[in-house]
């Protein structure tokens, strides 16, 4: 079988490091080059986006924003999964609000910005701080802004008009302001469903940002209460996309209570942990359920952490000598900010993953891997 991914990077790359011992071959199309290449080792094909789209089994996407021609291109094959109404909504963050309204999952109260009364009503309405996203383009903490106070209006309505103004009729931008919740941490759900509407869920996994980015992820912490909830919103949006992959959802964790931040529809940064940590990885079970394959057990093997590598040139491979560690290196330019890599750490339980944190803490600088020495701290203690 061979699949298509649209988006060229570690995703896809990682798709078809998964799934080459299930017979199945992957492509990807880079939509900046406009060339199919091999996610692996680069190469370039000769062949043209509308001839692998014939000849693909099953068509899928590694990121949301994919320009609207090859997205229609790709859905009209019939061959695209988990479909194009599901990548536009996690591509925009208004529909992805009117998404969770009708599948009656909660998130934090929000109001719909595209014009400055509605900044100022929404400013009166919902209170201040505000947490202000544009609905598309944005990624990675970029096109945020933050209202603490009513003399910032003018100063931030002055930005947020720009990417207003910027969008087209066809193609019209908004933003979206949301009450800052004081919240106690971030967690994520990824979970897969396949063309009979079948799904499975993995563990829930605590996330750690710094400036907006995702630098360390941990698997295996959670109690039954907060996992059925994240489960019940997964099912619910799942079933209301008529999903098929592996789809990622964001929640904040509000003293028990889960209110969804975000969704992709694509396999997840912080699902990475699942290559060490579980039966069958995400990527793995994403490239099942577009081809037709049974999809596989989602269980915790192991408490995991993945911790990001952001803007390195290299992984020390000093971390090789720490057990139950695996180093993933995506074979990118080096850029300040680029997700370069991975690491993933597994132990037999949370107080060892601990203890193993720790080693690498010492092999890893506190500046370039944030939150390492932290978080082995606080497993230790626990």
């Amino acid at each position: 079988m061979k699949v298509l991914v649209l988006g060229a990077g570690q995703l896809a790359r990682m798709m078809s490091l998964s799934s080459t011992h299930l017979g199945i071959e992957v492509l990807a199309y880079d939509v900046s080059s406009k060339q199919v290449i091999n996610p692996v080792t680069f190469e370039v094909s000769n062949t043209t986006l509308e001839q692998e789209v014939e000849l693909a089994y099953a068509i899928t996407a590694e990121f949301e924003h994919i320009p609207e021609d090859v997205l229609a291109l790709c859905e009209s094959s019939g061959k695209f999964y988990p479909g194009a109404q599901s990548i536009a909504t996690g591509g925009d963050r208004s529909k992805e609000k009117a998404l969770l309204d009708k599948a009656q999952v909660p998130c934090a109260p929000y109001a719909l910005i595209t014009e400055k009364s509605h900044f100022i009503d929404a400013a009166d309405k919902l209170g201040m701080p505000l947490v202000i996203k544009t609905c598309q383009a944005g990624y990675d903490g970029k096109g945020q802004w933050r209202l603490k106070s009513a003399d910032q209006i003018d100063q931030i309505w002055s930005e947020m008009e720009g990417f207003i103004a910027s969008g087209t009729e066809a193609a019209p931008h908004s933003i979206i302001a949301e009450k800052m919740i004081p919240f106690d941490r971030e967690v994520s759900i990824i979970g897969v469903r396949d063309k009979g509407g079948n799904c499975k869920v993995y563990p829930l996994t605590e996330n750690q940002h710094t400036n907006g980015v995702l630098t360390l992820s941990i698997a295996g912490k959670e109690k039954a209460a907060i996992q059925g909830q994240a489960e019940s919103a997964f099912e619910k949006l799942a079933t209301e996309l008529n999903y098929v992959g592996v789809l990622a959802i964001e929640f904040f964790d509000v003293d028990g209570q889960l209110l969804v931040n975000e969704i992709a529809p694509r396999v997840h940064n912080s699902g990475h942990w699942t290559q060490q940590g579980s039966h069958t990885s995400q990527f793995e079970n994403h490239m099942r359920a577009i081809t037709g394959l049974p999809i596989g057990c989602t269980s915790l093997i192991r408490p995991t952490a993945m911790i990001n590598v952001l803007g390195q040139a290299s992984i020390p491979h000093s971390v090789l000598t720490v057990p139950g560690c695996t180093s993933h290196w995506y074979g990118k330019e080096a850029k300040p900010g680029r997700k370069m890599g991975h690491i993933n750490i597994s132990a037999d339980n949370l107080h060892q993953l601990g203890e193993r944190l720790s080693e690498l803490a010492e092999i890893l600088p506190e500046d370039d891997y944030p939150g390492v020495l932290d978080t082995s701290h606080a497993l230790i203690l626990n």
